[in-house]
């Protein structure tokens, strides 16, 4: 059965490859099942490391991919090809529209730009500014160390129980996807009023 709820996913990734080369897998992974299962991929927009990977996979195998990419940030690593690119004026715009953009949201194994990317959607969810699900891929328990620590968060009273909860963890592609449609099934999509992205100007197909 095709996905019914989930159309769009923003994925936040490394420009890197990585040491392991399960993350590369993983990523190829996602990107087939995305376009199995039609849903459309958005992105940083770059054309170096996992974030190439899932993109060119994702059109490879007749999918979609939207890539928001800041002006003047390293314009030779821009991907060319994609369904559609939306150029913006900063990194904080770039993070503001993919989650506009998106249904839901994941990260795959990355570094300093992932992490932000990833913590401040998570921030933004958590007080009540949008309701999209969002998830971990924890590949071969790249992500075990920071749960750990989020554990100890919770155990010290600086997040809630429920604040812990709002991240959905799971180690395979196939088993992320789910459990975002699931969440998709249980509650609706909620976004408070903020800037438009109907800009045709920015808007590089």
């Amino acid at each position: 059965m095709l996905n019914k709820k989930l159309k769009r996913l923003a994925v936040y990734c490394s420009s890197r490859n990585g040491a392991d080369p399960a993350f590369g897998k993983a990523a190829e992974e996602l990107g087939r099942l995305m376009a199995l299962r039609e849903i459309e991929l958005v992105y940083g927009g770059s054309s170096v490391g996992l974030m190439k990977k899932i993109a060119d996979t994702v059109l490879r195998n007749g999918g979609e991919v939207t890539g928001v990419y800041p002006e003047g940030l390293f314009l030779e690593e821009l991907q060319t090809n994609l369904t559609r690119t939306c150029i913006v004026r900063s990194m904080a715009e770039r993070k503001a529209m993919m989650l506009e953009l998106s249904d839901a949201w994941l990260a795959l194994p990355g570094g300093f730009g992932t992490l932000d990317e990833f913590f401040d959607a998570l921030c933004l969810l958590q007080i009540g500014h949008h309701s999209k699900p969002c998830g971990l891929l924890n590949i071969n328990g790249f992500y075990d160390p920071l749960l750990g620590f989020l554990e100890n968060v919770r155990l010290s009273g600086m997040i809630r129980t429920s604040d812990r909860e709002l991240i959905h963890v799971h180690s395979t592609p196939a088993g992320l996807l789910d459990l975002l449609e699931e969440q998709l099934e249980c509650r609706g999509i909620h976004v408070l009023p903020g800037a438009s992205w109907n800009e045709p100007e920015r808007f590089a197909v």
